[in-house]
């Protein structure tokens, strides 16, 4: 019989390239989305769409902070956790009784449920916001002092010390913190996705402070594998962190996505905001020891296919994008 795997956040970006490599891969996937109104519905109906369309894949629409879980784990599946409330801005003020609800409370109830399972291992997604503006880089997990600069960093920050405490419980629980996950499928709100639909709209992009913050650019593809990686591997440490192999600015993301889109991108200057962070970078000798597991994607290589996948979104247009969802 086929491994069953348990995908939350399957509708989303890394969620559903999740799912799709877990079904290529021989797995049973139940995925579960509460298809919240972050952004269109249709959108994530549609990054389902493929996977949805195997015998071996069953959708299950559920909130996992109030939901029963019970029925979720039934035949204790491999868990791989990436529900969560997104977006550093959105977590201050009001909206943060969102990121409690959906990143605190949901984790916390399925690493309840879970323990009481007696399911094996879960696969957990934190974040390179746990770090914050570091001292010195690249960051390391035994280390490097998490000091998060935004609500939400905070919110995957608590979430490591849940899984800690489950852990003692019995749970073998693993997360992962990625590092600035780029690819086709990618948020709307997301910098390289807005700055794809830019270059191929001609219309400015929105740009916060200098455009001299770096980042550690993570290929969606590689982030998957090292998460299948992790639901195999033997003994691992409690968190790894999931980098590329590559650091870059914004501005030479801008440059480089308006030369693949053959137009230069204008740019539309606004103060940093409140919780943005000057640079990332992750030390990766971990994952790659633990995991054997390393990076294949270039910048480069993974910027231009997604411009192509941007490409071609916008040459199917609204109606076509909804249509395919549907």
């Amino acid at each position: 019989m086929k491994q069953l795997a348990l995908v939350t956040g399957v509708a989303g970006f890394v969620g559903s390239h999740l799912a799709e490599r877990l079904l290529d891969d021989g797995w049973r996937v139940r995925g579960v989305d509460a298809f919240t109104d972050y952004y269109p519905r249709a959108e994530k109906e549609a990054n389902v769409a493929a996977a949805a369309a195997d015998p071996s894949f069953e959708l299950v629409e559920a909130d996992l902070s109030s939901a029963a879980l019970a029925p979720l784990l039934r035949d204790r599946p491999a868990i791989f956790h990436l529900a969560a409330q997104p977006g550093v801005r959105g977590s201050f003020g009001d909206g943060f009784q969102t990121y409690l609800r959906d990143n605190l409370l949901a984790t916390q109830r399925l690493f309840e449920a879970a323990c009481e399972a007696g399911c094996g291992r879960v696969v957990w997604a934190s974040s390179s916001s746990v770090y914050g503006d570091a001292a010195a880089y690249p960051c390391r997990e035994n280390e490097t002092p998490t000091a998060p600069r935004s609500p939400y960093g905070m919110t995957k920050r608590a979430c490591e010390d849940l899984a800690g405490i489950y852990r003692v419980q019995g749970l073998d629980a693993v997360g992962l913190r990625y590092f600035t996950v780029y690819g086709p499928r990618q948020r709307p709100d997301m910098a390289i996705r807005r700055l794809c639909d830019a270059a191929l709209s001609g219309t400015p992009f929105r740009i916060y402070g200098q455009g001299d913050q770096i980042r550690d650019f993570t290929y969606v593809d590689d982030v998957v594998d090292a998460t299948v990686r992790a639901a195999h591997a033997d003994a691992l440490p409690p968190i790894l962190n999931v980098g590329g192999s590559e650091s870059a600015t914004l501005l030479h993301v801008i440059e480089t996505i308006g030369e693949l889109a053959g137009r230069a991108i204008e740019l539309e200057r606004h103060p940093v905001q409140r919780g943005d962070v000057r640079r990332t970078g992750a030390d990766t000798s971990l994952a790659r020891t633990s995991l054997g597991w390393e990076p294949q994607v270039k910048l480069a290589d993974g910027l231009a296919v997604t411009v192509g996948w941007a490409r071609e979104r916008a040459a199917r247009g609204p109606s076509a994008a909804a249509g395919a969802a549907a």
